[in-house]
């Protein structure tokens, strides 16, 4: 599983011109199953995207794939972890520490 942070690089109203396209992009990867929170930080300096996954290498594609990405706005940082622990209802995610 993966944290993926934004944090914005440019003026919020370069970022709004952006905000369509990188919501569209929010919405195919939630169809794809990667994506299953994300969010503004507060305060709106960037943020927040749970991924799910275990290919380090394609959730970076992804990230550079991010209309934000592509339009300079923000930048990334990706924090892999296990989660080893969940609430009942994400159950379906907790994973097992790697031999």
């Amino acid at each position: 599983m993966f944290v993926l942070e934004l944090t914005y690089i440019a003026p919020v109203e370069r970022v709004e011109a952006a905000l369509a396209e990188h919501i569209a992009w929010l919405d195919a990867h939630y169809a794809s199953g990667v994506f299953i929170a994300s969010g503004r930080k507060v305060p709106r300096d960037g943020g927040i995207i749970i991924a799910i996954g275990d290919d380090r290498s394609k959730i970076e594609e992804i990230v550079e794939s991010d209309p934000f990405s592509v339009a300079g706005v923000c930048e990334y940082s990706v924090t892999e972890f296990v989660a080893t622990k969940t609430s009942p209802p994400l159950e379906h995610y907790r994973q097992e520490l790697p031999s």
